[in-house]
């Protein structure tokens, strides 16, 4: 691309490290990462022996979606025309946890009503060519009918790029071509459906680029969609077109669809070209380059959208989790993102402003995946403080994970009222499942009408809607349930919800057997009364038919492999037998008092624990899988055991005061190499470029220690080439004191060394003599931990 994803390590270009890199040799318990590779690597991928694998997969399917366009809410917007692909890069290429974490500040992308393609943006020169989406992304994708594409990636030369890499790429046995095979195969294992090819290598003939033509309709013909982007031409050369032509238009008939480059003006003549080829230009994503100035950026929206016109092609938009990238904490990336998708007003029915971007709820009629039954929403945005579940508190702290977060309202936000308009808002301070929940706040002084939710959901005679409410006391709720059905969809059918009987979440529960026979069009709810402080919460809306289905109990609750990160602290990797196909498994800890500590979900069949704590000298823990339906009927757990060795050491190193030689990046400091975490992606270390390479640990007061453990690149998921090749621990009781050597390493490969000694020390040092296997320069410590008691 014109704008390219620069391969970064600590900061640095690393021209050097463009050979293959080995596969990651994961520890029994440790992290998965989304998988990524060279064209000759993937040839060796066999998901039987990938340990990875298995945690990538996503179980849920593509959705259909409507888009009726008497429901848009802009009326400049236009339905079934142009579309919009999203090329978004939700993490590194390398060091990608397979299942969410324990931060909150990612990007929970929410407005995938107005995109209809997501593309898993990465790979490099130095990491991998060739990125699989993981499963949470592809989940929440395809519940909102959106279709996800992994990444082949070719770089320029300038970045790494090698021409043998893609003559590798379309090698040929026979009549097959194995990697193309492979990428149906990782295709199809994990669950999304084709491939972006971007190729901008040079060095290539006319030969080749009919290879990769050939490679692309094989691809095809194995069930793949492919999206090639506009650089190499039927000549083999690099030349970027910036429209459909004659040079490139081979490349477009042989794929589903093509990104034009950003350099794209009037797009009139590739609109035309599409039409004589028989193709819709609705298959032309013509791109635009948001990555560094989001929608500060300068786009010729009239080119591509022309106002009270037809749209000229679709749209392809790079990088837009800008918002996310610039934003100062995720309340900040959420107000971005409205801004960027739906317009300066938060209403996608009112994009007036005087910007140049009004957001792309302007352009294109919202799509909803709402065509079916059961439909549940708890408001779940996918990330949070705590986590909740039937509105009881079972976690606390930060986590993300798309594969929970709920089908977003279609209609964010559009409220219609003659008086007071009350305000909406996704509210992360309470929650009745996950970690979010509608709210309604202001004055109400009239009617307030909510829409929520393009559907198509046919009513029978034991259909029902349930609404769970909480308000701040007791008493009338003053709201309405607002349904609208096919036959009148722009005419709201108000259902009271009646009153509180508390301030905890209660659920009201509505028949809807008088409307048998009619489809529902619209949801949303309808405020009617008077308030001064208004203020009510929405944690769950359904629509179901009968009694809430239980769902069969999984089993064979197994527990794959444990990794001791303290003698306090696991991380795990557990599987189970699953039974039908659930919305997802829950799974817990028991505690001691009854209650049970909320751990993680996922719809599929296996899940990574990031983080197991021992509770007091407890000799084991209690591990619970249950499943939960599409309706949120929950089934009997399936149990295992963990057990718990020792009395416990304590990690004197953890978030203690700390200095060192220097840092790559200022978000490469050596307090990351002392914060207990190596899950955080690949800035969670400390990394240093100076000829003399050290950091030293304040322990506070002279402390017993039994063991130093270094955890080196490859524990945070990159190279086991970085590992650290040789150094030395030195100790020291005040100082003053001279430093005393406690551990000499010279031939360290391990991703995680142990060094057991018997000593007493207030301060610690870690000096690195070699850096790394391969002689890259960079220092690179996930975690330098001293432990005793």
């Amino acid at each position: 691309m014109t704008r390219r994803l620069l391969p970064l390590l600590c900061g640095v270009l690393v021209a050097t490290a463009l050979v293959a890199l080995p596969a990651r040799a994961a520890a029994p318990g440790d992290q998965p990462y989304a998988s990524y590779w060279h064209p000759n690597s993937i040839l060796s991928w066999n998901p039987a022996s990938d340990p990875d694998a298995r945690f990538n997969r996503s179980s849920v399917p593509l959705r259909p979606r409507v888009s009726d366009p008497a429901l848009k809410a802009n009326a400049n917007a236009r339905a079934g025309e142009g579309r919009v692909a999203s090329l978004a890069a939700f993490a590194p290429t390398s060091a990608n946890p397979s299942q969410g974490g324990l931060d909150p500040n990612y990007y929970a992308f929410t407005y995938w009503q107005y995109i209809d393609t997501l593309v898993f943006w990465g790979g490099s020169a130095s990491e991998g060519l060739i990125l699989a989406p993981n499963g949470p992304v592809i989940d929440a994708a395809h519940r909102n009918g959106v279709r996800v594409y992994g990444t082949v990636f070719f770089p320029p030369t300038a970045y790494g790029g090698q021409i043998q890499w893609v003559r590798d790429f379309v090698q040929k046995q026979g009549s097959a071509y194995p990697v193309a095979d492979k990428l149906a195969q990782v295709a199809q294992h994990y669950g999304f459906d084709g491939w972006f090819i971007n190729q901008e290598t040079a060095g290539g003939d006319a030969a080749l680029a009919t290879e990769l033509r050939n490679v692309i309709s094989y691809l095809r013909a194995k069930g793949m969609q492919v999206m090639w982007y506009d650089a190499m031409t039927e000549s083999g050369a690099i030349s970027w077109q910036d429209a459909l032509t004659s040079a490139n238009d081979s490349f477009f008939q042989a794929s589903d669809n093509m990104f034009i480059d950003f350099g794209w003006s009037g797009l009139t003549s590739s609109r035309d070209l599409a039409r004589t080829m028989g193709r819709s230009e609705f298959d032309l994503y013509s791109g635009i380059d948001t990555e560094a100035n989001g929608y500060n950026s300068s786009v010729n929206w009239n080119a591509v959208f022309p106002g009270g016109q037809p749209h000229v092609t679709s749209l392809g938009i790079y990088r837009p989790e800008w918002t996310w990238k610039s934003a100062s904490g995720p309340a900040d990336f959420r107000t971005r993102d409205s801004r960027y998708w739906v317009g300066a007003n938060a209403d996608p029915s009112n994009t007036s402003t005087t910007s140049a971007w009004k957001g792309l709820a302007n352009y294109v009629a919202e799509s909803s995946p709402v065509t079916g039954k059961p439909f549940v929403t708890g408001f779940n945005t996918g990330h949070g403080d705590f986590y909740n579940v039937g509105g009881t508190r079972v976690r606390t702290g930060g986590w993300n994970n798309l594969s929970v977060q709920d089908v977003p309202p279609t209609y964010r936000w559009v409220i219609t009222s003659s008086g007071t308009k009350l305000t909406p808002s996704i509210d992360y301070g309470d929650a009745y499942e996950g970690g979010s929940s509608l709210r309604l706040t202001g004055t109400l002084d009239a009617a307030n009408t909510l829409r929520l939710y393009q559907t198509r959901l046919p009513v029978a005679a034991d259909t029902k809607l349930s609404v769970v409410v909480k308000t701040p006391s007791a008493g009338p709720t003053r709201l309405k349930a607002a349904v609208a059905f096919t036959d009148a969809p722009s005419t709201f059918v108000p259902l009271d919800l009646g009153s509180t009987g508390g301030t905890g979440w209660e659920r009201k529960t509505l028949d809807l057997s008088a409307h048998a026979g009619r489809t529902i069009a619209q949801v949303g709810l309808r405020a009617e009364g008077t308030a001064g402080a208004y203020d009510v919460r929405v944690g769950q809306l359904a629509v179901y038919d009968g009694a809430v289905d239980v769902p069969g109990a999984p089993s064979a609750l197994t527990v794959l492999g444990a990794t001791d990160v303290s003698p306090t602290r696991k991380s795990l990797r557990l599987s189970w037998t699953g039974s039908g196909r659930p919305h997802h498994y829950d799974l817990y800890r028991r505690n001691a008092d009854g209650t049970r500590t909320y751990l993680g979900a996922t719809p599929g069949d296996a899940y990574f624990v990031p983080q197991l704590d021992r509770a007091g000298s407890e000799a084991s823990t209690t591990l619970d899988v249950e499943a939960v339906s599409t309706e949120y009927g929950r089934s009997a757990p399936a149990s295992t055991t963990v057990s718990w060795s020792g009395t416990g050491a304590t990690n004197l190193a953890l978030n203690r005061p700390v200095t060192a030689s220097g840092q790559c990046n200022t978000n490469e400091g050596p307090a990351k190499a002392v914060n207990g975490s190596v899950g955080g992606g690949n800035t969670d270390k400390w990394c240093a470029l100076t000829a003399t390479k050290w950091m030293e640990v304040d322990l506070g007061a002279s402390k017993a220690l039994t063991r130093f453990t270094v955890r080196h690149a490859q524990a945070g998921g990159e190279s086991a080439s970085w590992n650290t090749r040789a150094f030395t621990i030195q100790v020291r009781a005040s100082a003053s004191d001279p430093w005393t050597t406690a551990v000499t390493v010279t031939a360290n490969t391990a991703a995680v060394s142990d060094h057991p000694v018997t000593l007493t020390a207030r301060h610690v040092r870690l000096n690195i003599t070699t850096p790394t296997q391969n002689g890259d320069p960079a220092a690179r410590i996930y975690e330098f931990e001293a432990w005793g008691g």
